[in-house]
């Protein structure tokens, strides 16, 4: 079988509609990615709610929030009250969440699924999807129109928008260390933030 994950963001669809997309690429297990799996403005895409549309759909659903969530409850992940990508995709928890889907999409044809709609705005594609590259796997963005964005794709996507394109010329730098860099860029800006974690500024 092909070393595979797909991945989703829920947005702001119908159940229906996301359901479509999943059924249009053959995917037979959901793994929630969502370390609160609780929508305010989607409640259709409440854990229990996604299970149970999943379930009638014929598509499991496994929560895997807490090992490949981007909200970690380990303080060593945090710098100055935000998450570090790097720090988090260390941990031990983590490591299990892949080999967790690793063994999963050598049976099944498996999607993450978070809830934003652009994969360079989720810590699917820049955390989760490029640890999931490292092990081998091809990794493909189900978009919102039904296309697909390979992971390769979406990066080449970012590295423009922060020009750092193959059009930029970086003289001493490899093309993996302006890889890096982007990937690093990108978590910083879109990780996330405990507010009651920031240093007390007004201590010092």
């Amino acid at each position: 079988m092909e070393r595979v994950v797909y991945t989703i963001g829920h947005s702001n669809h119908s159940a229906e509609a996301l359901l479509g997309l999943l059924k249009r690429h053959g995917i037979e297990v959901v793994a929630d990615v969502r370390s609160r799996p609780y929508s305010r403005y989607s409640p259709q895409f409440d854990r229990e709610s996604l299970k149970k549309s999943l379930k009638a759909a014929g598509i499991e659903y496994v929560f895997l929030g807490v090992e490949l969530g981007a909200r970690s409850d380990i303080p060593s992940c945090y710098e100055n009250g935000k998450v570090r990508y790097d720090r988090l995709a260390e941990t031990a928890a983590f490591k299990d969440g892949l080999a967790r889907v690793e063994k999963g999409a050598s049976e099944y044809r498996v999607s993450l699924v978070c809830a934003e709609k652009e994969p360079l705005e989720c810590h699917r594609t820049i955390l989760v999807a490029r640890q999931l590259e490292k092990r081998g796997f091809e990794v493909r963005h189900i978009l919102g129109d039904g296309n697909l964005e390979t992971q390769e794709q979406a990066m080449e996507r970012l590295m423009t928008a922060l020009r750092m394109g193959q059009n930029q010329q970086h003289f001493f730098r490899s093309d993996a260390d302006v890889l890096d860099d982007a990937y690093r860029i990108q978590g910083a800006r879109i990780a996330f933030e405990n507010e009651d974690a920031k240093p007390d500024a007004s201590a010092a």
